[in-house]
């Protein structure tokens, strides 16, 4: 029997008694969580691998770090001593998480178990396909050019995955280094360009099938305490979205779907979720919000990715729910009670940073938000890319398409520019 997690005491944020939450990866995504806990009067610790990222000029404490070594990241865990982790990102050193989370030094959101799985596409294609037996696209792991070019062709009389399909670094964030391969001409483009973005380069590609859907869409699912300890999952409406090279460029919700897509979806969330709340020692007690990516065609529906933390297709929530994604993750690990409900539909544009340069400036905001019922968030990422995410345009309305048009109208507006 599940021994129930004791409710976590509010303290008062820098004194003694104050309740302490570290998130490791303090982008975008991050900086909302953050916001969130601040709100119920935790202290915050943003760490990042570079200074001044979005997450840490909101934060209590702003730490800097490589979080890939687990030298520095078990001195610093030890030194600030929080009473969460969170893992906002995949490249980190989850092998010493486990080891902080099985010595009791500290827990790990959702568990340590949950980030070592889905740290990389192997772990948690595996444990969807293998483990939980879940419909997935056809895939291969391969390690080398020549192992790609016969996993897409076949080899000694066995078929291949056959073209069209995907190429992906197993661990790599937000669609870099993923590509679609058309034929053999394209094999060794998409080899190189996985090289080139994947997060951890170690040679290592995932190639998959291509599944001919209708849509795509995250499925938000929340595991949280119920008012008798339990835990209970939580689904918010399906968010659909656009993806570019991999990378979302616009999201709405809620998503239409038949009926028995979207419960077929659900119970895909629901198995993958309920693993992922093992702890190390099998009990089920991991909580948190999980993004879900799913294809659907028709009343068929694919398991393709999960993340243990917000999503960033997600964002739209900010404008769309009564609590936001990050609402419902801060409340979540804490044992606070939920609620997914939509408040209107609405939608999300991704704003590019559109030159290379640092400390750029927007131009052009007053007039996006003179676009009806929008927002904008911008990130305060200290350098641009042409296509670096940042910034959002939200937008809500009862037509959700009517909300499209809005997000995407506002975030062409924004104008980033170098000085």
């Amino acid at each position: 029997m599940t021994t129930p997690t004791p409710a976590i005491t509010f303290g008062t944020p820098l004194t003694a008694n104050a309740t302490k939450v570290m998130l490791l990866g303090s982008g975008e995504l991050g900086k909302e969580v953050l916001i969130a806990l601040q709100r119920l009067g935790v202290e915050t610790i943003a760490v990042d691998r570079y200074d001044n990222a979005p997450g840490q000029q909101v934060a209590h404490h702003a730490r800097t770090i490589t979080m890939s070594d687990p030298e520095q990241l078990k001195a610093l865990i030890e030194a600030e001593k929080p009473l969460l982790v969170v893992p906002e990102i995949e490249a980190i050193a989850t092998p010493m998480l486990e080891a902080l989370e099985a010595a009791g030094t500290v827990r790990v959101v959702p568990t340590a178990r949950a980030a070592r799985l889905t740290m990389d596409r192997e772990g948690i294609r595996r444990l969807a396909a293998e483990t939980l037996g879940l419909p997935t696209s056809p895939y291969q792991f391969c390690d080398s050019l020549a192992e790609l070019q016969a996993a897409v062709d076949g080899v000694d009389g066995k078929p291949g995955i056959g073209y069209p399909c995907v190429v992906k670094p197993v661990m790599s964030s937000s669609g870099k280094g993923q590509s679609k391969i058309d034929g053999p001409a394209d094999v060794q483009k998409a080899w190189d360009y996985a090289m080139a973005g994947g997060r951890v380069s170690h040679g290592r590609v995932i190639v998959e099938g291509f599944i001919d859907f209708d849509y795509e869409i995250t499925q938000l699912t929340v595991r949280a305490r119920g008012a008798d300890g339990s835990i209970e999952t939580h689904f918010c409406d399906p968010i659909g979205h656009i993806q570019v090279s991999g990378d979302y460029v616009e999201s709405w919700q809620p998503h239409p779907m038949p009926i028995a897509a979207l419960e077929l979806s659900r119970q895909i969330a629901k198995a993958v979720t309920d693993n992922l709340g093992l702890g190390h020692d099998g009990q089920p007690g991991g909580l948190g919000l999980f993004g879900v990516e799913l294809f659907v065609k028709g009343d068929q529906v694919w398991f393709s990715e999960v993340s243990p933390r917000p999503h960033d297709t997600g964002l739209v929530t900010l404008t769309t729910q009564v609590q936001s994604e990050f609402e419902l993750h801060a409340r979540a690990i804490l044992g606070l009670p939920v609620n997914t409900a939509l408040r209107s539909p609405g939608a999300s544009a991704v704003i590019y940073g559109g030159v290379e340069a640092q400390g750029i400036v927007f131009d052009g905001v007053a007039e996006a938000l003179r676009v009806p019922n929008t927002d904008i968030r911008l990130f305060g990422k200290p350098e641009s890319f042409t296509k670096r995410r940042m910034g959002v345009a939200l937008a809500f309305d009862a037509d959700v398409e009517v909300a499209r048009s809005n997000a995407k109208l506002a975030a062409s507006k924004v104008k980033p520019r170098a000085v």
